[in-house]
């Protein structure tokens, strides 16, 4: 590769300076295009709020009035950019021959849009220039149009083929390079490195990375016994669960009226893989008691409950934070029957103990596994993420087992796949305590599932992943007590 001519130094670093906004000018030429000026708005939350992008884009783009095509190109955009985001500084501050830390942050976002449109996007060089230019004339300092169009100009002139090489030329190791390539920090990778050599599969790594950088196809679940047809959506049935379905094409899945109705639902088919586990592991006894001892939002809650009240069981949902309580009870409108109650789930097992025929302890996790649909989580967690959940998820495993009936069926889930998250919990349940058994989840999902999962390693828990199965990487455990 020939970036640059002049070694690292492919330029004299041009100048942002002033870093204040700037005030209303006559040389704003025209309005920012209404798809760039969404994910601008949009990643300005996101860095300097801590919003997340999932929760504000939707409004963004409904507040903007964008049609269909222009909110495809905002969503891509935003979500384009945010993924890549690691791998982009890398190439911005090669291409401004400077640290992105000393970059004013609303200039960054404006680069970080600009490369990803000229590296990722079928986007004209021209426009990608010219549409980042003009939002820094209408958004930045008047010294950043110029550094602005200089960088982007820089990047404009090679390949995405040519900055992979480029910026991964002087990583010292693999797990460095996969990571600036495919844009993951570096704990993350390695986390995602032993999981798959656990089960045997470490060569699937990169396709791992690369799977988290790919759109996932939204899916939908009909709430069992409450859709007879579903002639409103436009999908078609997912590959493994009975009960989803993936939409033909983009949108607002609101657009539809029974999601409107919540008796179709938005959710990722590992979810509701996870949920039918428990729900469908053995007929269901009529009176049986059942707990979502973490139920917020409310996802799994109403396919459990839907499955509940379809086999004469009752099923309680328990939050401990009443916001997302709340939350809960708007899931389950369409269920009539749930009871829905505000609580720590660590003290569960002491004022309800061998109360509940099935519990579901879906526990609160890094989100690893969804990386696809919640991207700037990745530039978020930290190790110590890992290590303060781990103690919170050992502890309401000990209280659901402590609220299960001797042999009763518990779930525990995560949406994520680091072996301290997954793995680890569940061991250390059995080596703590002797009354309670492992159960065989690989046979239950099987059972549920209407196409092989390709499944790898040999323990009795099931792994899925998004380049194997298309789905979050969810982990599910089955635990009973004797």
């Amino acid at each position: 590769m020939t970036v640059p001519a002049d070694s690292s130094t492919p330029f004299s670093p041009p100048s942002e300076a002033p870093r204040e906004r700037r005030k209303p000018s006559a040389r704003r030429s025209r309005p920012v295009t209404p798809s760039r000026g969404v994910a601008f708005d949009v990643l300005m939350a996101v860095m300097l709020d801590d919003a997340y992008a999932n929760l504000v884009l939707p409004n963004r783009i409904k507040a903007a009035g964008l049609s269909t095509n222009d909110a495809g190109l905002a969503t891509e955009l935003t979500y384009g950019t945010l993924r890549m985001q690691g791998f982009y500084d890398k190439v911005i501050a090669n291409a401004a021959a400077r640290d992105i830390d000393t970059i004013d942050p609303i200039v960054l976002i404006i680069l970080r849009l600009g490369v990803h449109q000229l590296l990722n996007m079928r986007v004209a060089t021209h426009a990608a220039v010219d549409e980042s230019v003009n939002m820094a004339e209408h958004f930045a300092s008047l010294g950043a149009v110029g550094f602005v169009n200089a960088v982007l100009r820089r990047t404009s002139r090679h390949d995405l083929e040519d900055w992979q090489e480029f910026v991964t030329k002087d990583e010292t190791n693999e797990d460095s390079r996969l990571a600036t390539l495919y844009s993951h920090p570096l704990w993350i990778e390695r986390a995602f490195r032993q999981a798959l050599e656990s089960e045997g599969r470490g060569d699937e790594l990169e396709k791992c990375l690369a799977a988290d950088n790919i759109s996932p196809r939204v899916t939908l679940v009909e709430l069992p016994g409450f859709v007879e047809t579903n002639d409103d959506v436009e999908g078609e049935p997912t590959r493994f669960s009975p009960v989803g379905m993936s939409l033909n094409t983009g949108g607002d899945p609101l657009r539809f009226a029974r999601v409107r109705e919540g008796i179709v639902r938005v959710q990722d088919e590992g979810s509701q893989l996870a949920a039918l586990t428990l729900s469908r592991h053995h007929d269901i006894v009529p009176g049986e008691k059942w707990l979502d001892m973490c139920a917020g939002p409310g996802g799994k809650a109403a396919l459990l409950a839907a499955e509940a009240l379809a086999g004469g069981a009752h099923l309680t949902a328990n939050e401990i934070i009443p916001g997302r309580a709340d939350l809960v009870r708007n899931a389950l409108k369409a269920v009539p029957g749930v009871e829905v109650v505000v609580g720590d789930g660590t003290e569960y097992g002491d004022t309800h103990p061998h109360t509940f025929d099935r519990i579901l302890l879906d526990a609160p996790c890094t989100g690893l596994g969804a990386l696809r649909r919640r991207p700037e989580a990745r530039w978020r967690k930290t190790p110590r993420d890992v290590a303060d959940l781990t103690g919170l998820q050992a502890k309401l495993l000990e209280s659901a087992l402590k609220a299960l009936k001797p042999g009763g069926v518990l779930a525990y889930v995560t949406c994520s796949p680091h072996l301290a998250e997954t793995r680890g919990i569940v061991e250390a349940a059995l080596r703590k305590n002797s009354s309670v058994t492992e159960l065989d989840a690989r046979t239950a999902v099987a059972g549920v599932a209407m196409d092989d999962l390709d499944l790898g390693g040999n323990n009795l828990s099931v792994q899925l992943w998004p380049h194997r199965q298309g789905t979050d990487a969810m982990f599910i455990a089955l635990l009973t007590t004797s």
